[in-house]
């Protein structure tokens, strides 16, 4: 059964109540006889089991850290050698 907080508005005094979903809500102040309302406030969560976290897509220690590469050019092709320059300064044997 969930809890539920109610704050009087004349005395501002809180009151918690564990009440079936079915049941009326709380309306008399216990205190004062003022007009009690819900306070509405975040709700506390627990994730269980994988998945939640991020270390929980990570791979095995040597997978995180070596990521596989492929090389960009074969290994067993030759080299070529690159072109010789062309140009007027290169000229021998006038």
């Amino acid at each position: 059964m969930p809890t539920y907080e109610y704050e009087c508005q004349s005395c501002h005094q809180r009151v918690e109540a564990v009440q079936k979903f079915s049941d009326a809500p709380l309306s008399v102040c216990e205190n004062c006889g003022g007009e009690l309302r819900k306070v509405f406030s975040g709700v506390g969560i627990v994730f269980k089991g994988s998945g939640f976290y991020k270390t929980d897509s990570r791979g095995s220690a040597s997978a995180a850290t070596a990521p596989a590469t492929t090389p960009s050019t074969p290994s067993t092709t030759p080299s070529t050698p690159a072109p010789a320059p062309t140009g007027a300064s290169s000229t021998s044997g006038d």
